[in-house]
Order: structure tokens, then C-alpha cells, then sequence
């Protein structure tokens, strides 16, 4: 269980994977805000500020690298887990480039999950 209540939000377009994280997520003791596009996360961030995000790559409209590169530009520092079911090495490049701290395969399994938010969590605590 995680000792203070940290706030991660899950942007993904599939409603499913939404539901299944934050389910899993608030089990393990987190508080969990879910949105469905890069737009809608973005939008939420100037009232909310979720200690990592866990962010599809492919979505319409704004997608995963879209949003990452939004926060860099707008100052914004956060621990960013990427999540995609398509592999691509160049993406996966850009976004660990960039200051991406996990760039997961789906489907996720919980390990895999629980211990890049730990490691999203420690580099937030750093900074």
C-alpha cells in the first residue's frame, strides 16, 4: 500500500483500460483521475496536479508524445509512464529522451505497472 495518498492520472482513449487502472490503482492506495484524450488531461492540469501520469501513446486528437511535449514546453515537470500496445523503437526513443521514466508494452501487467509508478514517484521526490 502506498503510505500518503498520491494522486496518478491515467490518459487513455480506451474507456476499459481507464477503468481497469484506476481500479487497480485505487486498491493499492492511490487516488486516480481518468481522462480520455491528451486535451482533456492538459485542460484539467490548472486545477489538478496528479504526482505521475500514466499516458497512452496513440490517441485521436492529442496523443501521448503531444502532451509530453506540451508539459515540457509549459514548464511542467512531471513523471510521465507511457503506455502503447504498438511497438515502435523511435517513439519509444523520443519519449525517453524527453524525460519519460517508463515506456511500457500493453497489455501492462501489475508488477511491471506498480514498479515504474515507485520509480515515477522517487523522481518526483528528487526533484
Amino acid at each position: 500500500m502506498v503510505s500518503a495518498k498520491l494522486l496518478a492520472a491515467i490518459v487513455d482513449d480506451d474507456e476499459s483500460v481507464r477503468k481497469a487502472l484506476a481500479r487497480l490503482l485505487r486498491v493499492r492506495g492511490y487516488d486516480v483521475e481518468t481522462f480520455a484524450d491528451g486535451s482533456e488531461f492538459l485542460e484539467a492540469l490548472k486545477t489538478s496536479k496528479p504526482d505521475c501520469v500514466l499516458l497512452d501513446v496513440h490517441m485521436p486528437t492529442v496523443g501521448g508524445l503531444d502532451v509530453q511535449d506540451s508539459l515540457r514546453m509549459g514548464g511542467v515537470h512531471m513523471p510521465i509512464i507511457f503506455m502503447t500496445a504498438h511497438e515502435d523503437n523511435a517513439l519509444r526513443e523520443r519519449a525517453l529522451a524527453n524525460g519519460a521514466v517508463a515506456y511500457l508494452r500493453k497489455p501492462l501487467t501489475e508488477q511491471t505497472l506498480l514498479a515504474a509508478i515507485a520509480t515515477a514517484v522517487a523522481a518526483k521526490r528528487q526533484s
